[in-house]
């Protein structure tokens, strides 16, 4: 039994009967709507110009694609947030999807953020360098680039262009000499005063002309100096500039998209095939191509390119500041709702366009093609890691080809710094995001017992696996594990696995042979007899990939771990000091083992060190 929109009770509805007894409670107000199933879970989160006439398209009984028509028979609930206008419902609509993620929305998967070059307004001499995260560095800033290498590249470049320096204030005032920088004429070496403020700054002036797109006259102005250098007989003068103009015209070529009628867009395509999306970004700014990103959004179960674009643009640009311009190679259902959300973000007019001639026209259709090509070279590494999971599903007798493998490892030295750690794989290869590390915190567990660490590392996950989704209708439960180990870490694995109720799960112990040679590993499972793969066999190599790849991991996550642990301070564990207090501690006594021995009133004398702060510090370090 269940409350109905109208607060009685009785038998749920569902499907088309449930969405239309929720007219009678609705307005034409503006707003979101959640479609829940019968477990409470939300099946879609939508945005609507008029709640009533959007909710009653969905209480028709056809006339609906095969998608939506799934999501109506699964309905059992909704849920309504009116808005003032459509902007705002469009607003909280990806907010919700952000944090909800409904199966039957367009999602997009990567939200990382993107590098951008600074030329910063904080020192004299400042230093060209690369930026990501908030901007709280006074100075310009220019991107954003499509990736870290594309800035890479850049700055690169423009250290060949403009000499400015890439060191940091450290190591820029700690100089007697010029740098190797200096010798291969990538810096002009302020460091040392070869180059007065008033000239640097100069080349600072010509470096943001060429990233602002403002750089036609630069090599006209180079090829003058280098001119009336040659002729005051300054040959190597000469030379320098000579190189410079050199750097700049491969700096050109290299751009590739130049667009001449585009200052400043981004251009956006996608292609949809089979159920999968990929969409391409390229960015254009200042006339230049600044690198271009493909991405591959969830597409809600059959979504269509409008749909599709709509969602990834109001995601995409979510925390980024969109351009001028954004040119599409589909057109959306509502543009102008969609200009009104990035018009707000950006704090002026942004154009969306899909161009149908022209030079916009060919960027898109460039776009579009490279869509298809990442697309299509996506499918293909699915299709061959999908021959490899079936072939895993073969060699270990499993009933159908796993779509979450997790592969497990401890990394200690002598029982030292010891961390578990867990890898996983699917479909689309190593899922990275789902990687995990854990510390081992059982101070019951022997020093170097991997049994022992293990059985932590496996508790901890699957309880929390019970914890959140005890039903396991969630992908996060493993279709598989591997185990780096033998017969007797299978059999430990398998009493740990039965003692928490998950022994259904099937597990595979991977060892090396005799000989401890690669390729030819020893495969245990609990109640069977060892066996092994012929040797040139693809899925002993996937085998081995994972392993490796879980090794690692582990290995990666011990080094951090036992290098924090050398550099770590008896002061790191004082509440109440932080990074600020302890270097002022540091700094009045000189090491963390003279703060250790200080009296109350040494504390007390430290700038920024209160009389209570000083006895909290006292007694923590006494106690110790």
């Amino acid at each position: 039994m269940q409350n109905t929109p109208d607060g009685s009770s009785e038998t749920p509805l569902s499907g088309h009967d449930c969405i239309q007894s929720y007219l009678k409670v609705l307005d034409n107000s503006p707003g979101v709507y959640r479609m829940l199933n019968e477990r409470s879970e939300v099946l879609y989160v939508g945005k609507a110009r008029n709640l009533r006439a959007r909710v009653s398209n969905y209480a028709r009984a056809s006339g609906h694609t095969a998608r939506i028509a799934r999501m109506i028979d699964e309905t059992r609930s909704m849920m309504f947030l009116t808005t003032r206008t459509e902007t705002e419902a469009l607003l909280l609509e990806q907010n919700l999807i952000k944090q909800l993620k409904p199966r039957y929305n367009v999602l997009l998967r990567d939200d990382k953020s993107f590098p951008y070059i600074l030329l910063p307004r904080d020192h004299a001499y400042p230093q060209l360098r690369k930026h990501r995260g908030r901007r709280s560095t006074k100075g310009k800033y220019f991107g954003p680039f499509a990736s870290a290498g594309a800035v890479n590249r850049t700055l690169n470049q423009l250290q060949r262009v403009f000499l400015l320096r890439n060191c940091t204030d450290s190591v820029f005032n700690s100089r007697t000499r010029p740098c190797l920088q200096y010798q291969i004429k990538r810096c002009s070496a302020p460091c040392v005063g070869y180059i007065s403020e008033e000239a640097y700054g100069a080349l600072m002036l010509d470096a943001e002309r060429f990233l602002s797109g403002k750089d036609t006259h630069l090599q006209k102005d180079l090829a003058v100096e280098m001119q009336a250098a040659s002729n005051a007989m300054e040959f190597e003068r000469a030379a320098a500039l000579r190189d410079r103009i050199r750097a700049l015209t491969n700096v050109q070529q290299q751009q590739g998209i130049n667009p001449q009628g585009v200052p400043e867009a981004d251009i956006i395509a996608l292609h949809l095939e089979k159920g999968q999306a990929c969409v391409q970004v390229f960015f254009i700014r200042a006339n230049q191509n600044w690198g271009n990103r493909d991405f591959y959004p969830a597409t809600g179960a059959g979504a269509a390119e409008p749909e599709i674009l709509e969602a990834f643009m109001a995601q995409f640009y979510d925390g980024k500041e969109p351009p001028r311009q954004i040119l599409l190679s589909h057109g959306l259902e509502e543009p102008d709702l969609m200009a009104d959300l990035l018009a707000q973000r950006a704090g002026r007019k942004v154009d969306i366009l899909a161009p149908q001639r022209g030079e916009k026209a060919e960027l898109v259709e460039s776009a579009l093609r490279n869509a298809r090509e990442s697309l299509a070279r996506r499918m293909a590494h699915s299709t061959a890691q999908a021959k490899l999971l079936q072939g895993l599903a073969d060699a270990f007798g499993l009933e159908s080809a796993p779509q979450r493998v997790e592969v497990y490892d401890n990394s200690h030295i002598q029982g030292s710094h010891a961390v578990g750690a867990l890898i996983v794989a699917g479909p689309e290869g190593f899922i990275k995001s789902q990687y995990r590390k854990f510390d081992i915190k059982d101070d019951t567990v022997t020093p170097g017992d991997d049994f022992g660490m293990m059985k932590e590392v496996l508790t901890r996950r699957f309880t929390r696996l019970q914890k959140e989704d005890p039903d396991r209708q969630s992908d996060a439960w493993p279709d598989l594990l591997l185990i780096d180990g033998g017969a007797g870490q299978v059999s430990a694995v398998a009493g740990i696995m039965e003692e928490m109720g998950v022994a259904d799960i099937p597990m595979v112990g991977v060892a090396k042979g005799i000989d401890r040679d690669a390729g030819k590993e020893e495969f245990h499972r609990p109640g069977t007899r060892p066996f092994a793969l012929r040797h040139n066999d693809p899925v002993l190599y996937f085998v081995q990939r994972l392993r490796d790849e879980a090794h690692r991991f582990a290995i990666g996550t011990h080094r951090a771990k036992r290098s924090k642990a050398f550099t770590a301070s008896p002061l790191d564990e004082i509440p109440g000091v932080g990074a600020g207090r302890k270097k002022a501690l540091l700094a009045h006594f000189g090491s963390a083992k003279a703060v250790t021995r200080a009296g109350l009133g040494d504390l007390r004398a430290v700038p920024g060190i209160s009389a209570a702060l000083a006895q909290v510090i006292h007694d923590h370090l006494n106690e110790r």
